[in-house]
């Protein structure tokens, strides 16, 4: 994933309503598990980094509570009650999500100990749980719209959607897509974002929903964007 403008590339995949690996965490190297119930949800906390900030997994804890409902209320009421973090020592990049797990690399939080809205960003794809062959930029675009929308601290992470440059295309992804994605629903649809997800979850997103919710192709809509790219 990017982050923090370093490239630390972390596959997300979005299969939320596949329950069967959400108990198949190996018990080994364990160093604590904490469960925590809360708004209707439950998050299992599991962690194998000794020595990993108890300062930092209370902000993540409450920032999944903060957030999680929120995005379940605006794109998809039906996403998973239950999620597990686990914080993996052996996970090289920043975090990914499969299933209902999200797996988090404890370095990135030494040397980001801000950047909780990370937690924000992989949450937000359990609730998209898209089904079919979906553009990735798009997907990460509206994790990084969400993370824009309902972070609870990007400021001090030092995060922010990416000022537009002409070498950009909207299939960039992550907070150049995020961006994109924050100009046209100023400027064409308010709800722009809720309909591209819910598309891609009903597996009925193509690249025409572009034209039939702007009047434009996206082609012809990030010309537009990058003539004058305010958002």
């Amino acid at each position: 994933m990017i982050y923090a403008g370093m490239l630390l590339l972390a596959t997300s995949t979005v299969h939320a309503q596949d329950d069967d690996n959400w108990d198949h965490i190996s018990p080994v190297n364990i160093v604590s598990k904490d469960t925590f119930v809360r708004k209707g949800y439950t998050l299992i906390f599991i962690n194998k980094s000794p020595g990993f900030n108890d300062g930092v997994k209370k902000r993540m804890v409450d920032a999944f509570y903060t957030v999680y409902p929120k995005e379940a209320k605006m794109f998809n009421k039906h996403t998973l009650k239950k999620v597990i973090f686990l914080i993996d020592p052996k996970y090289t990049g920043v975090a990914a999500t499969s299933g209902r797990i999200v797996r988090y690399n404890p370095t990135w939080f030494v040397s980001h100990p801000g950047d909780i809205d990370v937690v924000t960003h992989e949450v937000m794809h359990i609730v998209q749980s898209y089904k079919g062959d979906n553009p990735g930029w798009l997907v990460e675009g509206v994790a990084d719209y969400v993370r824009y929308q309902f972070g609870v601290d990007n400021e001090g992470a030092g995060w922010s959607l990416t000022p537009f440059n002409a070498k950009q295309s909207y299939t960039d992804a992550y907070r150049i897509t995020a961006r994109f994605l924050v100009w046209a629903e100023k400027n064409y649809d308010k709800k722009l974002v809720i309909k591209m997800d819910a598309a891609m979850r009903k597996k009925t997103y193509t690249p025409g929903l572009w034209t039939k919710l702007t009047g434009k192709t996206v082609d012809e809509l990030w010309k537009e964007y990058a003539a004058n790219p305010v958002i």
